[in-house]
């Protein structure tokens, strides 16, 4: 018996009992689902992160810096900005981090993010201002009560009104408003939509926070960043005296790195825990075939009885498994390309479907079902044509 005559009974056997069939093949149908789909989530969450953080740009560094204390400021302003000074260094921008309650007439916004920065922030951070002006040198030097709002915390306390040149209450404290960021969506570290900024001497007075704890540091280029990254982490080693825990140098690339590795674990993960229907489908199908052997018993006898072969049985039964798991593994297919793509537009997320993933989650299926498919067909196989014929 060749292969086409032996997948064509197959077919018959199979669409002569739809529903046990149908049955049969459900574990397949939804372990190759549930992997496609997972596994396009998770590799659409690789691709968002991937893009987030070179949209924040690669040339940019953090410098976080724990050790600083109230009671002990070991790296101040200066030594900061003394960064600049590095041939691989473009511009610095130290921070002020706090929150307070924005109020503008009858509208309040609590609990905003309000960050204390300097003129360099605007080129670091690759901020644009939609309306108005960012902050300026003269604002930092005299302390000037200026503030530039978020797209969102300006739609949320103006509405459609331009903020420009009216003022907002910080705490009771009176701001001018002198502009309003362009609207950039989410970020990693918190959406720029949502914060407020104001000079970095204003924010320490008004905070009374006089350490700066983090800075923002932008490199001249991408084949830069190592270089002065080492050299900014030898000169925070020496000025801490080699406490490595207080400070931390990072560039958007290492956090890409990070992110990308966890959401990779993530996927592998589920796509393992989804591979588990398919083992069940396969214990599935072996059942099936054990209850087809013993229907098909006295079949078995007569085609023995004329002269077929026990390979002849042995394949024609493996085949019958085979096509059982492959037509789950396609309609599986289907349903986890179609719940990707549901997914993605319900849960706002990307997705990202790779054919290679579909290849092996259909093979594997198909190797499932040969695997779990031996034993019912060696059975069959091994019957004696004398009592196959009695059955």
């Amino acid at each position: 018996m060749n292969i086409g005559q032996a997948t064509k009974i197959a077919l018959k056997n199979i669409t002569s009992n739809k529903l046990r069939s149908l049955l049969t093949m459900l574990g397949i149908i939804i372990g190759v689902s549930a992997v496609i789909a997972l596994v396009s989530l998770g590799q659409g969450a690789s691709q968002s992160v991937s893009k987030e953080v070179s949209g924040l740009g690669t040339t940019m560094v953090s410098v976080s810096l724990p050790g600083n204390t109230a009671s002990e400021e070991i790296i101040d302003y200066d030594d900061l900005i003394a960064f600049e000074d590095l041939e691989e260094v473009e511009a610095v921008s130290p921070t002020v981090i706090g929150s307070g309650s924005l109020n503008y007439g009858t509208v309040s916004s609590d609990s905003v993010s309000i960050t204390g920065v300097t003129a360099p922030y605007e080129n670091v951070k690759d901020t644009t201002v939609e309306a108005g002006r960012f902050i300026l040198e003269i604002d930092e030097a005299n302390r000037n009560k200026v503030i530039l709002l978020g797209s969102n915390l300006a739609t949320e306390l103006f509405g459609f009104t331009s903020p420009v040149g009216n003022e907002v209450k910080m705490d009771g404290t009176s701001f001018k408003v002198v502009g309003v960021l362009a609207e950039q969506g989410e970020e990693l570290q918190g959406s720029v939509d949502d914060m407020a900024l104001i000079p970095l001497s204003t924010a320490q007075r008004f905070f009374e926070q006089t350490i700066i704890s983090s800075a923002d540091i932008k490199m001249t280029s991408e084949d830069t960043v190592e270089l002065g990254m080492a050299k900014i982490e030898r000169e925070l080693y020496n000025a801490f005296s080699g406490e490595e825990s207080n400070y931390f140098v990072r560039n958007q690339s290492s956090i890409a790195e990070a992110l990308s590795s966890v959401t990779s674990t993530m996927t592998l993960l589920l796509a393992g825990i989804a591979s588990i229907s398919l083992l069940v489908g396969g214990i599935g199908i072996m059942n099936i075939m054990l209850v087809s052997v013993t229907e098909r018993t006295r079949e078995i006898g007569i085609r023995k009885a004329i002269g077929a072969k026990k390979k002849d049985i042995l394949t024609q039964f493996l085949i019958e498994a085979a096509v059982l798991s492959g037509l789950g593994g396609i309609v599986g297919v289907l349903i986890g390309v179609g719940s990707a793509e549901a997914l993605s537009i319900v849960l706002d997320m990307a997705i990202v479907i790779s054919w290679w993933v579909v290849a092996i989650a259909v093979s594997f299926s198909i190797l499932i079902g040969v695997v779990f498919g031996i034993f019912p067909a060696n059975k069959a196989a091994n019957l004696r044509p004398l009592d196959a014929l009695r059955y």
